[in-house]
């Protein structure tokens, strides 16, 4: 087993925190936090996450191959976007995406900080300069999200659950938001169907998230991506 320590900026001493790597899926770092993460139904949601996978990859194989192609056509650079985020327990991994942005995109984004909508340590601005044109349009429905479903299959994350965060941003936790690694990360969760991009509060997103652990639920989980069909189709919330 492996330790990963992760900080916390304060005022007076960057104090480690650490968390267990590669551990068993849904076991919370806090028992307390929700007993029900410990039962059957976690096993369940690990077996449902595949089967909707394996399912929902073949039928999104053609659209996965022409978004693949468009990306291609339209600007320099790879098809996939990667980027460590981190999951479960504390533990780096690697996130894909479809590539929706310029390949200068992190080199411009210091000039525009000026312009960020976000509170907190994320970035979101309307009419984002970096972003492609086709990248417009995956953003838009969230067709840049469909690589994730790799980041499932490999154990990852999970079709529900809370935002993986970048390192970066996890150094400017307070420790209560450390109970976003008790689970695995989702694609999408109850910030996706509450807003999406709509959402310009950090510490909102943060609640929305460990308000998700807990009351989670196989129910619960199912109504989200029910919420999430509907939110992509009407584009609610949608950059």
């Amino acid at each position: 087993m492996h330790i990963r320590a992760v900080y916390r900026h304060s005022s007076a001493t960057r104090t480690p925190r650490t968390f267990t790597r590669h551990a068993p899926a849904m076991r919370v770092y806090r028992p307390d936090l929700h007993p029900s993460l410990f039962s059957l139904a976690g096993d369940l949601k690990r077996w449902l996450d595949l089967g909707l996978v394996l399912a929902g990859g073949l039928l999104l194989f053609p659209v996965l191959m022409m978004v693949a192609i468009a990306i291609r056509l339209d600007s320099h650079g790879p098809v996939l976007f990667r980027q460590r985020r981190v999951g479960l327990h504390g533990s780096e991994f690697t996130i894909y995406k479809f590539r929706t942005m310029y390949l200068d995109a992190e080199h411009r984004l210091a000039g525009l900080q000026r312009f960020n909508e976000m509170e907190g340590p994320l970035f979101k601005m309307k009419d984002d300069p970096r972003v492609t044109r086709v990248g417009r349009f995956l953003r838009r429905t969230s067709l840049d999200e469909l690589p994730q479903l790799l980041n499932v299959l490999r154990g990852e994350m999970s079709l529900v659950g809370p935002r993986p965060p970048l390192p970066a941003e996890v150094a400017q936790f307070q420790p209560c938001h450390n109970h976003k690694f008790d689970v695995r990360p989702g694609i999408t969760g109850l910030w996706q169907v509450s807003g999406r991009n709509a959402l310009t509060s950090f510490e909102q997103m943060i609640e929305l998230d460990l308000t998700y652990i807990r009351q989670w639920s196989l129910a619960a989980d199912l109504r989200i991506l029910a919420r999430t069909v509907g939110v992509v189709l009407t584009t609610r919330g949608a950059s």
